[in-house]
């Protein structure tokens, strides 16, 4: 097989990023024990995240951008502020990685099937993965989002009853709190262990309403501080009336669901049809011909 100047080309395009590939890799070995307490289910290859931090390194990035600024609040709403910086570099050197060894892949390829195509291909799905990687964190909080919604009519609900039977509200938050396992619960039992800690209710309230960041949460928390300030008796009665509110929101959030079902239902029905219009029309065409 004659060797063409695209061959070389290629060729040396594929052993530049090699060699690039196996110094960052080397270099960052050193890193990989900033990446060790990662869950390995959750970050998979996490032992070659060294290689992405070394490239970021490198070009000294300052994760000072919008994105990052935007990826940064996320990331303290599931992880706490104080490890907010640490997963933005493990978010940052995970899409490095994966993409920057699906480039080398791509050309290593091109040996093999002698198609630039393949390269294009390659360097498009390294581009699809660094996006992937990078829409990731903004998917758990849609996910952490629609988790927390889903109990919080009950829990709205139930604080309702309590305090209307009598209850002070410190104590019926601490019984609410660990009646479930939801996400929603862990964090009142995070608000609880704030409390015995010597967090005030208010700071405690206020606390809760931060990490949850959805809006329906943060009203909630807001109506059960101006509560606190005001008595038992006017909170109650607040609660009461925002546990109607709620439970239209659960009526939304379950016909949401439902279109999300229908919708993901709607690729293999049409995946099916076509498989009926094939068996019928094939053999129609087959008899014409005959």
């Amino acid at each position: 097989m004659e060797i063409g100047i695209i061959d070389y080309v290629i060729f040396g395009l594929g052993a530049f990023f090699l060699v690039l590939w196996l110094v960052f890799f080397f270099v960052g070995i050193k890193y990989n024990s900033m990446f060790e307490v990662l869950d390995g289910k959750e970050y998979r290859l996490k032992e070659m995240y060294g290689m992405g931090y070394a490239m970021l390194q490198f070009v000294k990035y300052g994760y000072k951008t919008n994105g990052d600024r935007k990826l940064r609040q996320y990331l303290s709403v599931l992880y706490e502020d104080k490890y907010a910086d640490y997963y933005l570099r493990v978010v940052h050197s995970q899409q490095l990685t994966f993409a920057f060894t699906m480039i080398v892949i791509s050309f290593a390829l091109y040996g093999f099937a002698n198609d630039i195509s393949v390269v294009a291909v390659g360097i498009v799905f390294a581009f699809v993965l660094y996006y992937y990687f990078g829409t990731l964190t903004k998917k758990k909080i849609e996910k952490r989002t629609d988790e927390l919604l889903h109990d919080f009519s009950e829990i709205v609900s139930k604080l309702a009853l309590l305090t209307n039977a009598g209850m002070i509200l410190r104590e019926a938050w601490e019984e609410v709190a660990y009646a479930g396992d939801g996400v929603i619960y862990k964090e009142m039992q995070t608000s609880v262990t704030e409390m015995r800690n010597g967090v005030s209710d208010v700071d405690a309230m206020y606390n809760f309403g931060t990490r949850c960041i959805i809006p329906e949460v943060k009203k909630f928390t807001s109506t059960i501080m101006q509560g606190l300030t005001k008595g038992n008796s006017e909170l109650t009665a607040m609660l009461q009336a925002q546990s109607k509110e709620v439970w239209q929101l659960k009526k939304q959030l379950v016909r949401r669901e439902g279109e999300k079902a229908a919708s993901k239902l709607l690729l293999p029905i049409c995946v099916m049809f076509l498989g009926i219009l094939i068996m019928i029309i094939v053999p129609i065409f087959t008899n014409i011909g005959m």
